[in-house]
């Protein structure tokens, strides 16, 4: 089933106040913590770079879509700069379990070891909010446990599949993402959507992948597509730039050249698929 929200931000804000007041009805009824979405975006510990970008990456319906609540197991792959962790880790804190499956700390692969030096800093510089978070390794073949097998109800990732298949490692994620969920738990994925028939080569190139490449890697792995969404849609995005998705905001790897141009394409068109454990 695919749900159609379009680009119009007015109209998503209608659907996303519905999901919202439906999401806190069924919670209501089944006894589980409604979540106040604004509450949690105006965290004060949220970067305010971070903020900006809100508008492209709809933090609050995506969440909601995901179905995540304030009193789950919530793993997050690969976070990367801990965009999503400031606004999961506070949410998680009080009632739930909010897990960083981020790179190894040794590794012989500078970024990866840089990266995860940069979000240790980040955890331990606010311990008021992030003492709480619990950091795993993500890498395969060697690093595969991310949360205790059977444990977790949800497992997110953003913008991530791309690099896996770059690595040759993503039926390693997808199995690892699989074992660590509940037998009811849910996969949610974010990722830069290619052309339907994009080449491998070419969506390791560009960054950009297309919906049937995921849904396989996640079938193969055990799980089953719920449903898709267009929440993180962008339809000005044509996904064939010179320096494929990284010629975008926020990477922007042109500089100056069509910088205005590229501006106002935004952050990339993105798929939003919800899997469930089979």
């Amino acid at each position: 089933m695919k749900t159609y929200l379009g680009s119009n931000n007015a109209f998503k804000a209608a659907v996303f106040l519905a999901s919202c007041a439906l999401t806190a009805i069924a919670s209501s009824n089944v006894d589980k913590p409604a979540v106040d979405w604004v509450a949690v975006l105006a965290g004060e510990n949220r970067t305010p770079a971070y903020v900006l970008r809100d508008k492209y990456r709809n933090p609050a319906e995506t969440l909601v879509f995901f179905q995540v609540e304030k009193n789950q197991a919530v793993v997050e792959i690969w976070p990367g700069g801990g965009w999503y962790t400031e606004i999961l880790a506070p949410l998680l804190k009080q009632q739930g379990q909010f897990y960083a499956a981020s790179f190894p700390a040794e590794t012989p692969v500078e970024y990866y070891k840089k990266s995860r030096a940069r979000y240790d800093a980040k955890m331990a510089a606010n311990p008021e909010v992030y003492d709480a978070v619990i950091v795993t390794e993500l890498a395969p073949p060697e690093f595969i446990d991310i949360a205790p097998m059977g444990s977790a109800d949800r497992v997110l990732t953003f913008r991530n599949v791309h690099n896996w298949m770059k690595a040759g490692s993503a039926e390693g994620v997808f199995t690892a993402m699989h074992s660590a969920l509940k037998p009811d738990g849910l996969l949610g994925i974010v990722e830069h959507r290619a052309k339907p028939g994009t080449l491998f080569a070419d969506m390791i190139k560009s960054g950009y992948v297309t919906e049937a490449a995921v849904i396989k890697l996640a079938t193969d792995a055990g799980f089953e597509l719920v449903e898709s969404s267009e929440i993180n849609a962008n339809f000005a995005d044509t996904a064939d730039h010179p320096r494929g998705v990284w010629t975008l905001p926020p990477s922007l790897r042109l500089g100056d050249t069509d910088k205005d141009k590229y501006l106002a394409i935004g952050e990339s068109d993105r798929m939003t698929l919800l899997f469930k454990k089979s």
